[in-house]
């Protein structure tokens, strides 16, 4: 909500430009624009930097530059309605955020022993999962042994068993000695309303409702339920999507509790969960989003002072890969980085190979939670990130996609409350139709490869070992990358069966100078959908057929100029033909071809915004992979 704020004393004089210079900046902008597309200036639009512009999947334009004229008023300091800035005005600088680490095993004592271990190293806050989810509900008491609640705080994630297991650690608490019980902070994690959007077992609404009363009359500080954002966001939501259905839900919650609670204390009852990508920007914008859009409810029910929930942020699990699950450390980093700097209360860093079964890579549980522990770490005692509460403030590009972001996932949430409300949503199909669709968005970007996902579809490493069966079976993740780790399990199979992967043979035409560029980009994308290149160096149309015999590949791509391919395009497809290649290809588009007869044309062009999962996939069916 805008307040009114004074101009400051740099501040321009009432109607001059606060930017002066920026129309000299457009000036250099519509040159290179022009000499990029080779067309005069005066072609170009008036404001010829929205040529720039990028669009997301809500439908937000994130400018080339922001600048003075994007300035909007300051929003209170920290711990104030909207709470844009922080829920909390007092936190701890020295602590930050919560470091949160999840536990989850069948053995108690050997939960214990990780819990304890992790909170002597960093960790300050426990997610333990129990139940079918981790360890017995019975054996609570056991895995939770030692730790100093009044310290750390502790959320549950129980699924159905949540009631019995808010039973056990009750017990625990009751048993505990601490003069300060109100420093105690537990979620239960009852999830019944996202759960049922992901189709996950939790405990029903009404048992919630119950849970969340008797979690009132603790002397604790216990919040009863989750509002888990990350159900929207691992099914493929945007980043409103996942904010305004969280939003809804949060209002389904309210209303059920209001029929037994006063409003301050029905607000009590709530955190949020969100996804952290590795788009540091959009998700520092997410997090401020989320509690302007939270105090916002809270405001309208008539306890503003009652609107800052606690926020947990989890790194996507969408963005992690399966190949090269090492740069996952890099994506886990820019997502704490980003949920850090958006005011996130506690952060969990999933471990870099949790899109593999354990064990896959050879590398150790306690490795794996270890980097991810280490990552928070570094940010928080080398980069000191915690200093200061919302650093982004401010920032033109921060402020601007903060405020469009919430706009857009309220004018979401509307939608999901005209339908009938959460619940109506969910059953009329309208939740899982607006997702599905954002989804089918974002994996036709990554199949044209206009969303690279690194070690993915681009610059991909045939040399990893092939993954097991296991890791092959699909989960219930919309992961990014998934449709071209589809292709490389496809090409492991072929690897298994006949010892090699499928290879094309590149085509080299003219100097290096010619057909560098498109050998790399065509060798990339091949390597994407799992086929290996074999690069024989530059050929001449006298030396093609020879090259094609040696490597006995049945798919072959020319690689040059489009001048190059006038002169010789013709006659290399012929000699490719003649040497037993079945499939041949260019690199490039159809129009530099266009001249030649129907017996001298390629097979097909390979070229930088083809549908590179449907093309490969095709490739694959021709080699019998």
């Amino acid at each position: 909500m805008p307040i009114a704020s004074e101009p400051g004393p740099g501040a321009a004089p009432a109607g001059a430009d606060p930017v002066p210079q920026f129309s000299e900046w457009r000036k250099g902008v519509a040159g290179v624009l022009a000499k990029v597309r080779r067309v005069e200036i005066a072609e170009l639009p008036d404001e010829p930097e929205h040529l720039l512009d990028e669009t997301t999947y809500d439908g937000l334009t994130v400018a080339p530059l922001y600048t003075r004229r994007d300035e909007l008023p300051e929003h209170p300091l920290p711990g104030a309605f909207p709470f844009v800035r922080g829920g909390d005005a007092t936190r701890d600088v020295h602590r930050g955020w919560y470091v949160s680490a999840h536990f989850a095993g069948p053995d108690a004592a050997e939960v214990n022993r990780e819990i304890l271990a992790a909170l002597g190293n960093g960790v300050s806050a426990v997610w333990l999962g129990a139940g079918e989810r981790g360890v017995p509900v019975a054996d609570l008491p056991a895995a939770l042994s030692g730790l100093l609640f009044d310290l750390a705080p502790l959320a549950l994630d129980a699924g159905a068993a949540t009631a019995e297991a808010a039973e056990r650690v009750y017990a625990a608490l009751d048993g505990y000695d601490t003069a300060s019980r109100k420093d105690i902070q537990v979620c239960l994690g009852a999830a019944p309303l996202t759960s049922r959007f992901a189709d996950a077992a939790n405990i029903g609404l009404a048992e919630t409702v119950t849970l969340a009363a008797g979690a009132v009359a603790r002397a604790e500080t216990v919040c009863a339920i989750t509002v888990d954002g990350t159900a929207f966001h691992n099914a493929g939501a945007s980043d409103a999507q996942e904010l305004g259905a969280s939003i809804a839900a949060g209002l389904a919650y309210l209303r059920a509790l209001t029929e037994r609670l006063d409003i301050a204390a029905a607000l009590g009852q709530l955190t949020f969960r969100f996804a952290a990508t590795d788009d540091q920007f959009a998700t520092v914008a997410k997090f401020r989003a989320a509690r302007r859009l939270w105090a916002r409810v809270a405001h309208v029910c008539g306890a503003p002072d009652f609107g800052g929930a606690p926020q947990h942020a989890v790194t996507s699990a969408a963005m992690m890969t399966q190949r090269d699950p090492w740069v996952n450390l890099l994506r886990t980093t820019l997502a704490a980085f980003g949920a850090g700097v958006g005011g996130a209360d506690a952060v969990t860093v999933l471990p870099f190979d949790s899109a593999l079964p354990a064990g896959e890579l050879g590398v150790s549980k306690s490795f794996a939670d270890r980097m991810a522990r280490n990552t928070q770490l570094l940010l928080l005692e080398e980069s000191h990130l915690g200093f200061v509460q919302d650093p982004a403030a401010g920032s033109w590009y921060v402020e601007e996609l903060t405020d469009a972001l919430a706009a857009k996932a309220w004018e979401f949430m509307q939608e999901i409350e005209a339908e009938g409300g959460y619940s109506a949503a969910l059953d009329s199909g309208l939740l899982a139709e607006r997702v599905a669709a954002t989804r089918a968005a974002r994996d036709t970007d990554v199949a044209h490869r206009k969303t690279s996902v690194t070690g993915v579809n681009e610059f991909p490493n045939l040399a990893e070992p092939p993954l097991s069966e296991q890791a092959r079976r699909a989960d219930r993740i919309a992961r990014y990358g998934a449709t071209f780790e589809a292709l490389r399990n496809r090409s492991d199979t072929y690897l298994a069966e006949h010892g090699a992967r499928p290879k094309a043979l590149l085509v080299p035409l003219g100097s290096v100078a010619e057909h560098n560029v498109r050998v790399t980009f065509i060798a990339n994308l091949l390597a994407s959908g799992g086929i290996e290149s074999v690069n024989p160096g530059p050929l001449t149309v006298d030396t093609i057929a020879a090259a094609a015999t040696e490597a006995g590949a049945p798919i072959a791509v020319l690689c040059g100029s489009d001048k190059r391919y006038g002169a010789e395009a013709g006659a290399a497809v012929e000699q490719l033909r003649a040497a037993g290649v079945e499939t041949v290809l260019l690199a490039g588009a159809a129009k530099a071809v266009a001249e030649l007869e129907d017996a001298q044309r390629p097979d097909g062009f390979l070229a930088a915004k083809i549908d590179a999962v449907a093309a490969l996939s095709g490739l694959l069916e021709k080699v019998g992979a």
